[in-house]
């Protein structure tokens, strides 16, 4: 029984890993980005470090907020944060991140290594791998593709088989729950943000199709 079971994970991981395909459109990542990652590594986590790789323990789903996939890129490549951030300037002039960004036809576009450290939560981005979709007008409408939902659920197959220390799926919206949890590292405790992307809907769809992967729901989580 334990044979079969093993025989199917595999079937289906195999299946959604040949599924995929994965476009490289790197952000800017140079040698300052890479100095800046390390201070907030510093300043925030406590941590001194000489690389800025991390051991992904998460995935954590996001939406741009932007309906345009070019405009969602040009916001993320740039080294230092554009000057309408100011809700998160103060923390660090790191640009926001991701490894992965998924257009609304379904493309998958990775823009950085995937164990290298990106700034797109915060207090967890040094345990987790960040995919933001294109979509989510105005920072509150659920409008996800079914395109985009059937490229997570390829998406988070493919890093589960590449990083088997990946133990949880987790929303944005649902970030400060992972506080209860030892992945947790941010040392600012009046550093905190109000997210809704990309909702609970979108995070079940992903979610219910990726159940035999063993994958952890934030604490709290239905």
């Amino acid at each position: 029984m334990k044979h079969r079971l093993l025989l199917s994970y595999l079937i289906l991981a195999t299946c959604a890993i040949a599924d995929i395909k994965i476009i490289d459109k790197p952000i800017d990542f140079g040698k300052e980005r890479i100095a800046m990652t390390k201070d907030y590594i510093k300043n925030h986590y406590g941590k001194s470090v000489q690389s800025i790789q991390i051991t992904p323990k998460i995935i954590l789903l996001h939406w741009t907020a932007e309906m345009d996939l070019d405009k969602s890129f040009k916001r993320l490549k740039p080294e230092k944060l554009l000057s309408d951030r100011k809700d998160i300037m103060q923390a660090s002039a790191l640009n926001v991140s991701a490894q992965f960004l998924i257009a609304r036809d379904g493309t998958v576009y990775r823009m950085m290594p995937e164990n290298w450290m990106a700034r797109h939560v915060i207090g967890l981005n040094y345990s987790s791998i960040g995919i933001e979709n294109v979509g989510g007008k105005g920072d509150s409408k659920d409008d996800l593709t079914p395109a985009q939902v059937a490229s997570n659920i390829a998406l988070v197959h493919y890093l589960k088989s590449k990083f088997p220390s990946i133990e949880y799926l987790v929303g944005h919206h649902e970030y400060r729950a992972m506080e209860k949890t030892p992945l947790w590292l941010e040392k600012d405790t009046g550093y905190r943000t109000v997210k809704n992307d990309p909702g609970d809907s979108f995070l079940q769809k992903v979610y219910s199709k990726t159940k035999n992967l063993g994958l952890k729901r934030a604490p709290g989580s239905h």
